[in-house]
């Protein structure tokens, strides 16, 4: 188990993606933010590089950050499911970005990627890892959707056939906003708890994931960076992004973990949307390109075999 390496090409990722997102938006770059702290008595300690792109002509907020903390006591999000760990000292290290795009025509897009081990110090520490990416459109284009699905399906081909399906129906599942009964997007890959191939083959598929990134969403936004739009779309845009805020805080266990082990706020909840609106009972016209949207994309489906 070689958690210097994990380190490393977790900050070698959070480099990578923002040259690249950085390149894409051709007008603003990130702001680094590196943090540490110290907390007694059972909360977090540990550091991390938080980096955040504003303002920019294409991205109005992008944000990527690496942690690694530590703690004495795995908090509840983390034992739910592992009622065995609890109590045991644990220590977390990954990456996690939301990037929230100007135009409404560009899906805003989340990955994130982690490693947590409880009782590292002790004779057989548990470990795992878990993360993913799955894309957000305010407009459905199935060009879009097939290749994001299509480049994940590549990225997992190699450690099995069965990995894409599982990973995908898993995506599909959690980022569901129960409240509303609706998916938050067209899904991606999402896994969690996941040791099954060993450290060194299980770390190499985070790997292929972590670099399938850029390839998966690059293309779609400089696709639809230049689409003309107007205050129509921009509404719905902001409409639409009460959705994501809604999921973050409610049911995303990423961020509940943050919380509940003392994490940094401002790190925690840099995935929320700069501007965003909630509409009383707000439904789209009939036909429209907004009801599509929740008609025949929010609706899961096996994209990286749709037909164009």
């Amino acid at each position: 188990m070689n958690i210097s390496a994990v380190r490393a090409y977790f900050l070698s990722l959070q480099d990578a993606i923002c040259a690249g997102l950085a390149a894409e938006d051709g007008s603003a770059d990130f702001r680094s933010d590196d943090w540490d702290r110290s907390e007694p008595g059972g909360g977090a300690a540990g550091g991390g590089r938080t980096r955040i792109l504003a303002d920019g002509e294409v991205f109005e907020k992008a944000g990527v950050a690496f942690s690694h903390v530590h703690g004495e006591r795995l908090p509840p999000s983390a034992t739910a499911h592992r009622p065995g760990l609890a109590g045991r000292r644990w220590e977390a290290l990954g990456v996690s970005l939301v990037i929230h795009p100007r135009n409404p025509y560009v899906p805003t897009s989340h990955a994130n990627l982690r490693c947590i081990v409880a009782g590292r110090d002790e004779a057989a520490p548990a470990w795992w890892f878990g993360g993913g990416f799955d894309l957000t459109p305010y407009y459905g284009f199935k060009d879009d959707a097939r290749h994001w699905h299509q480049t994940a399906q590549a990225a997992l081909a190699p450690f099995g056939e069965t990995l894409y399906p599982r990973f995908k129906q898993a995506c599909d599942e959690y980022f569901f906003l129960r409240h509303r009964q609706e998916p938050r997007g067209i899904g991606g890959i999402f896994f969690d708890d996941f040791n099954e191939l060993g450290f060194a083959e299980s770390f190499a598929l985070v790997r292929a994931v972590g670099d399938a990134f850029l390839p998966a969403y690059r293309p779609i936004v400089a696709r639809r960076k230049g689409t003309p739009h107007g205050e129509r779309e921009r509404r719905f845009q902001l409409y639409r992004r009460g959705r994501y805020v809604e999921f973050n805080l409610v049911w995303d266990r990423g961020t509940h973990f943050g919380l509940q082990s003392g994490g940094r706020t401002e790190s925690i909840l840099m995935s929320l949307p700069p501007l965003v609106r909630w509409d009383y009972d707000w439904h789209p016209e009939p036909g429209s390109p907004e009801a599509e949207l929740t008609e025949v994309f929010l609706k899961p489906r096996n994209w990286a075999d749709e037909p164009l």
